[in-house]
């Protein structure tokens, strides 16, 4: 008995064919960037200009963060082990989750709100984002998107808005994430800046992904890295080697110019 039918938006498989969201492959092929693949097959339909240049922005300014965060010190550690690289690849990527990456996810939940909130009590971006960091404080929570461990201006947030603000994207979400990086300052009398997993949640906002893909696009960009970790560990390090992400030193390519 033939079993029940179910449907796919997708993609369609046919001899010699292949239509990604009605586009053939073949013709797609060469024409459009990767990115532009990326956000037609989520999407279903082709970025305009703006939009592919700024999720070609974002996939670039995550492609890698050396070998301290966690996802890139699990995938050389099973690299270390022998795994081939399918599985160092599956170990740093089941390493990005709630506390890594996630908080991409976490942040375009508290802008998508606040914006929300600002809109049905008619305050000002300032006025919303004192309401929210006041109300975090007082619960002991963390705001998600603001402070990094290692950068006090992440150079990787500046240009992303730079170019949003270029390709005219930066809207509403963008002006009130700054708007809550300026009530963390004020409040604490410290000052957390908005982060890349800050400045991404706010841009995917502004292009109206949903939340629950924020992880895809952190994972997507940093893909790369990790197979290039992975590779040096397998053909530049000794096997099974107790490695301690912060005892490494750079001994690649000097800075040079683009």
């Amino acid at each position: 008995m033939k079993g029940e039918t179910w449907k796919t938006a997708i993609t369609k498989v046919e001899p010699n064919k292949l239509l990604l969201r009605g586009y053939r492959i073949d013709e797609l092929m060469g024409c459009i960037t990767f990115a532009q693949g990326v956000f037609l097959a989520i999407k279903g339909e082709l970025p305009n200009e703006a939009e592919a240049k700024m999720l070609d922005a974002i996939l670039v300014s995550s492609v890698d963060h050396g070998v301290t965060p966690p996802s890139c010190h699990a995938a050389r550690t099973v690299a270390s082990t022998g795994s081939p690289l399918n599985a160092a690849l599956a170990g740093g990527i089941l390493a990005i989750s709630r506390y890594h990456g996630g908080a991409i996810e976490d942040s375009m939940r508290v802008l998508q709100e606040a914006l929300r909130r600002k809109n049905d009590m008619n305050n000002t971006p300032e006025e919303m984002a004192s309401i929210i960091v006041k109300e975090y404080r007082e619960k002991h929570k963390r705001l998600p998107g603001f402070g990094h461990r290692i950068h006090t201006r992440d150079p990787r947030t500046i240009k992303m808005f730079q170019i949003a603000s270029d390709l005219g994207i930066a809207g509403e979400f963008v002006v009130i994430a700054k708007a809550l990086e300026g009530a963390v300052e004020k409040s604490s009398g410290k000052r957390l800046p908005i982060n890349v997993d800050g400045a991404i949640a706010a841009l995917l906002c502004e292009m109206d992904f949903p939340p629950e893909l924020a992880n895809a696009f952190f994972i997507m960009a940093r893909i790369p890295g990790l197979v290039a970790h992975v590779y040096e560990e397998q053909t530049r390090m000794k096997p099974m080697r107790h490695i301690n992400s912060k005892d490494h030193e750079y001994d690649g390519i000097p800075e040079r110019d683009l």
